[in-house]
């Protein structure tokens, strides 16, 4: 078993946090350094390192992750201009937590998406 990260702390509540959003698949709460106005981060409960370990299994609660971004987008009043949700995997893609996360993030004019 890989050992609890920061996000498996959040989710069972060893670690406070603003939870926006939680159920049996997934937890949503603000990224604690916000790279836009709005910046969330969703997360499957079951801790998956990297996209590259997702499985047939995982199905659901990757589903689910986009379902509630699209709830919170509502929510936080970003849905009709628009936002970008993030998912990044290893060294390279910037994944600095290894449990796989996604970022809502808006509020504001993102740019372009990588640097030219």
């Amino acid at each position: 078993m890989a050992e609890p990260t920061i996000f498996s702390k959040i989710i069972s509540k060893e670690i406070p946090a603003e939870i926006l959003y939680q159920d049996d698949l997934v937890t949503a709460f603000p990224d604690i350094s916000p790279r836009a106005p709005t910046h969330v981060l969703i997360v499957p409960n079951h801790q998956i390192a990297t996209t590259n370990d997702v499985t047939a299994s995982d199905e659901a609660a990757l589903g689910r992750m986009f379902t509630v971004a699209a709830k919170l987008a509502k929510q936080f009043n970003i849905d009709e201009n628009g936002y970008r949700l993030i998912v990044n995997c290893n060294k390279h893609g910037g994944q600095e937590v290894y449990h796989i996360h996604m970022h809502l993030v808006g509020g504001a004019p993102l740019g372009p998406m990588l640097s030219r």
